[in-house]
């Protein structure tokens, strides 16, 4: 048997490069976890409560971390932890996740840049000097995490809030009026610049490509030869399938009106017994 752990990510405020912060969050809760312990005696298995024995962490021999880069300039610039106005202008994002033993678990590479040989190898030696960082940090935290469970200290989500550590972003509630707004509308289409030119007609790019869409009938082709005789057999199948079951149906009339015209049964027998006559209606499918 083993133990099934889910791990749902909420997040609280969104400044950009969301993946490294939520790889550090999952793997810190994974660490901070702890389950039930358990004995296992033949096929026996006791799962202790955590007053009868203290729950036991999980098993993680490494912490993966995530770092990102953005690329600028088709890779002439480049930026570590990237915001959310950063993200928006630029031009491609890679994202390596390493351990502190310089083991790379996994490297996405997404937008339009082309990255060269010498570029990921800079950003790998970057990584590798941020997850020590973080790796450091992260288990500093646990270590202060669990020195203030066992003094009875006060820990966890309760205490980060009053001292605003997780509520840094925190805005107040501001009223909005909204007495102008078609006014307002009207005054910012009309200082919009004019809609792009629209095309009536599907564009297609390239030769063997369709466009999907509003107001397009999608067209895949026509059939092969070989899909032509499939759908030829599965119709033919179809169509068998509906006589055979027709046939079983005009049988079963048949059999019913037969037994209408039959006289009923009577039952003889030495010793007095209630005899039930049912009508061909009332009388079990199979009987029919």
């Amino acid at each position: 048997q083993v133990w099934q752990i889910r791990l749902d990510m909420h997040l609280l405020n969104h400044d950009g490069n969301i993946t490294d912060a939520a790889s550090i969050a999952g793997i810190v809760a994974l660490c901070h976890f702890r389950r039930p312990d358990v004995s296992v005696q033949g096929e026996e298995v006791t799962v202790y409560t955590p007053e009868e024995r203290d729950p036991v962490p999980l098993s993680i021999h490494h912490m993966p971390i995530c770092v990102s880069f953005a690329f600028f300039h088709q890779g002439t610039y480049l930026l570590v932890d990237p915001t959310e106005r950063e993200e928006r202008v630029m031009d491609g994002l890679l994202v390596i996740a390493m351990n502190k033993h310089h083991e790379i678990c996994t490297i996405q590479s997404s937008g339009v840049v082309m990255l060269l040989q010498d570029q990921i190898l800079r950003c790998s030696k970057i990584t590798a000097v941020k997850v020590a960082e973080i790796t450091e940090l992260i288990q500093k935290a646990l270590e202060n995490d669990q020195k203030a469970r066992k003094e009875g200290g006060k820990f966890g989500f309760a205490e980060s809030i009053p001292n605003q550590r997780i509520t840094a972003f925190k805005m107040e509630s501001a009223a909005v009026d909204t007495n102008d707004v078609e006014e307002q509308a009207g005054e910012i289409i009309a200082k919009a610049d004019p809609p792009s030119e629209v095309f009536a007609n599907p564009v297609l790019h390239t030769p063997g490509t369709a466009q999907i869409g509003e107001g397009i009938e999608s067209s895949w082709g026509d059939l092969e030869e070989s899909e032509k005789e499939e759908a030829a057999e599965e119709e033919g199948e179809s169509e068998a399938a509906a006589f055979e079951c027709e046939k079983v149906k005009t049988e079963d009339t048949s059999t019913v009106r037969e037994t209408k015209s039959h006289e009923p049964i009577v039952l003889s027998d030495s010793e007095e017994e209630e005899v039930v006559i049912l009508e061909p209606q009332e009388l079990p499918r199979k009987t029919r």
